[in-house]
Order: structure tokens, then sequence, then C-alpha cells
């Protein structure tokens, strides 16, 4: 089931995810609704076990729904089974981790190369695309390094460039600076900025208050409820 809306990129409509624990019901999210349009830039705050983090995996297409519906770039994704689900994680979403996620074995030019591989992007395109990146985030000076041969920073800064690599309607990061230094989440912040500037949709998920200020629209989570939406 598709939507007509352009404007909007994700759409949330009475999300509940349910699990039983030792035979009782633990209620995640528990009717969550909201819409997120193109381009613009949200953070989603909520303390320890407010639903946040499995709001995070709704929206990145690693869970789904136990009841409602869940439109990503148009597209509802509540009842697509693995492959339906990994391949529009693929085409459509962009993670940034608080732990990078890069593979060791990888130089920063392969891992950035990465997510075109799997969309099967042809070799000489995929390394174009991969160089123009790691310039987007200065990083063309370490283009033959591994991660261990880089500073928090610049891995963080190779792993943006990783998630912008099939050109995602979404860029969503899980608490993108929580193992850097205060001087190094002002640079990552700002690049996201420059993203969001440039016409990116870009999503935080954190509970830092000076992150979620970089945000232009924000969301709280609390029980597994949205309790409040500030625009």
């Amino acid at each position: 089931m598709a939507r007509d809306d352009t404007s909007e990129v994700v759409r949330l409509e009475d999300v509940k995810r349910h699990y039983m624990v030792g035979g009782e019901t633990v209620k995640a999210l528990d009717g969550v609704s909201f819409t997120i349009g193109r381009g613009s830039y949200w953070a989603i705050m909520g303390p320890s076990g407010s639903g946040k983090s499995t709001l995070l995996n709704i929206l990145g297409c690693l869970d789904r729904p136990t009841h409602g519906h869940y439109w990503l770039n148009g597209v509802d994704v509540a009842g697509m089974n693995d492959n339906q689900l990994s391949d529009h994680r693929l085409k459509n979403l962009g993670f940034v981790f608080q732990s990078f996620h890069l593979i060791p074995q990888l130089t920063v030019l392969e891992n950035i190369e990465m997510p075109m591989f799997y969309l099967g992007v042809s070799p000489a395109e995929r390394r174009r695309r991969a160089r123009e990146l790691a310039e987007r985030v200065e990083m063309t000076h370490r283009l033959n390094h591994l991660p261990a041969e880089l500073s928090g920073g610049q891995r963080q800064r190779v792993a943006v460039a990783r998630a912008l690599a099939n050109d995602p309607a979404v860029l969503l990061a899980d608490e993108p600076t929580g193992n850097l230094d205060s001087a190094t989440s002002i640079q990552i912040m700002g690049l996201f900025q420059e993203l969001y500037e440039q016409g990116k949709t870009v999503i935080v998920v954190t509970h830092e208050p000076d992150i979620d200020a970089y945000a232009k629209s924000h969301i709280l989570v609390k029980d597994g409820l949205i309790k409040k939406i500030a625009n």
C-alpha cells in the first residue's frame, strides 16, 4: 500500500510494539502517530525504557509494528517480509551509529562503497561515488586507511559518508556523538546541519539535550507514547 503525498517521508499511524516477557505483555510502543516531512531535521528524545530504542528499530526497518502502519518514502512497510524489508531499508535509509559499525578489514574507501555493492552498482561507479562522498566529509586524505588507524571523529565521518552512499530518503542517526569528545561532536553535528541545509531528511535519536538542540523539530517519547511534538 502506497501513499501519494510526496511532501512526507515518514508517517506512523497508531503504531504499537508489544512483547511477551514472562507471560506478561510489555507495551514498548502503545499507539504512536506522527509525520516527518521531506527535508526536515528531527530529534527523538526520551529516558531509558521510554520506547525510544523500539521506535528507532521501527523507523529503521529493523523491527515491525505489532499493530498499525508505517509508511517510509510512500510505502507501507509494516507487512513486508524480511527480504522486502531489507531491500526497502537499503534503498531508503542511511544509518549512523554511536559505535560507527565500520568493517575493520576494509579501507575507508571500501567501507563507503559497501552499501552500493549490495545494490549492484558497478565497481567503477562505486569507486567514483565513494571518492565523491569522502571529499564531502573531508576524508580524502585517509582513503586507504583502516578504521583502526582513524580517530573517533574520522570514523564517524566515514560512517556518515557510507550512510549517504545510496542517496537515502532519510539519514537516521542513533546517538551519533555518544563516543566522541565535545569538540568532535560539534564537528559531526555541523556536518548533519550541512546535510539538512542541502535538503536531506535527518532524524537523530539522542538523550543529550545539547544534541537535541541542533534539530528543528522534536519528539519526546515516554512510557511507549508520544508525550510532546514541537516544531
